[in-house]
């Protein structure tokens, strides 16, 4: 690959005149500028970013921690961050932490090696003092998406408000028992179980802490005590497991039992029955998410947090 050296032999201009016009340096007489860029395209010269960031400039790379990569929605959420940020002259490198903190402890040293401009992040703990303490050892914004993380611009959905629609919208289809599958922390759950107690059925929903198919099976199997079963499932792959588990119990759905999922993923139109859920607006959220991290990375220094919860929408299909 071609060196700044030889870019300056050719153009018959010093190093330090090509560094300043590669580096985006408008202080270049215009003639010069265009020679040195022409003869930088003609021999792919390619600027090295790691080692500009090594150099204290800015590499235009954002570091994007995601929790499974495998959940449709966490692709469509890095599918709509890495076009929002190629907009504004940024690239992206991805992690995938897989929901394991260790892995997501190693990501974030992995990212401060790359010396990136900024992250954004999903936390597996966002509450968790221990990734606020990892997040501001990282000298570089850190913006959260997708979740509300104590100590952190954060662009998300309230989750809370969500699950309390899921908790409406089945006490309106007549459901009288009720299950949430996904973690025990998770603020859907808070908001779904809370929205029940305040129609008076708090007593009649139980929280499943997810571990395999078996596990659900056997909740289910539970749970259905004659009444009509609401299930709430923490995301849509749990809702294709529900789903699964309620047709080798041969619980008829909508029938015996409801199901809604969340994200809204591509597989909850297709499934049979299609499966209600609860969408996102992944395209305004990953707009302002990344809006928030450039302006941090443009304006160092204090700044008023931002909280910015986004409204969901609940999408009513078969399943329901």
């Amino acid at each position: 690959m071609i060196t700044m050296t030889e870019i300056a032999k050719l153009a018959h201009v010093s190093q330090p005149t090509v560094s300043r016009v590669l580096n985006g340096n408008m202080n270049v007489a215009p003639e010069i500028r265009e020679r040195v860029l022409a003869c930088a395209k003609e021999h792919d010269y390619q600027i090295n970013a790691l080692a500009k960031g090594l150099q204290g400039s800015r590499t235009n790379l954002m570091g994007v921690l995601l929790t499974d990569i495998s959940n449709g929605f966490f692709a469509d959420v890095a599918k709509a961050i890495e076009t929002e940020a190629r907009k504004r002259g940024y690239s992206i490198i991805l992690f995938n932490s897989n929901y394991n903190t260790e892995s997501e402890r190693e990501y974030l040293d992995v990212v401060r090696r790359y010396r990136v401009d900024g992250v954004l992040a999903v936390p597996i703990r966002e509450t968790s003092m221990m990734w606020r303490e990892y997040a501001e050892k990282l000298d570089v914004p850190v913006v959260a998406v997708t979740r509300s993380a104590n100590g952190l611009d954060s662009v998300y959905v309230d989750h809370a408000e969500a699950g309390g629609m899921v908790a409406g919208h089945l006490v309106r289809r007549g459901y009288e028992n009720f299950l949430f599958i996904g973690k025990e922390y998770d603020s859907k759950y808070i908001g779904f179980h809370r929205k029940l107690s305040e129609l008076g059925y708090g007593d009649r929903a139980a929280n499943v802490v997810y571990q395999d198919s078996p596990q659900i099976t056997e909740a289910l199997r539970g749970a259905l005590h004659g009444r009509r079963l609401g299930i709430f499932a923490g995301n849509d792959i749990y809702g294709l497991r529900i789903l699964s588990a309620l047709r080798e119990l041969q619980v008829s759905v909508p029938g015996e039992a409801g199901v809604i999922g969340f994200d809204d993923t591509m597989m909850s139109r297709y499934l049979n029955p299609s499966l209600s859920s609860v969408s996102q607006p992944i395209a305004r959220m990953a707009q302002k998410a990344v809006s928030r991290l450039v302006y941090r990375i443009e304006h160092p220094g204090p700044c008023e947090l931002l909280d910015d919860p986004l409204h969901a929408e609940l999408v009513i299909r078969q399943s329901t």
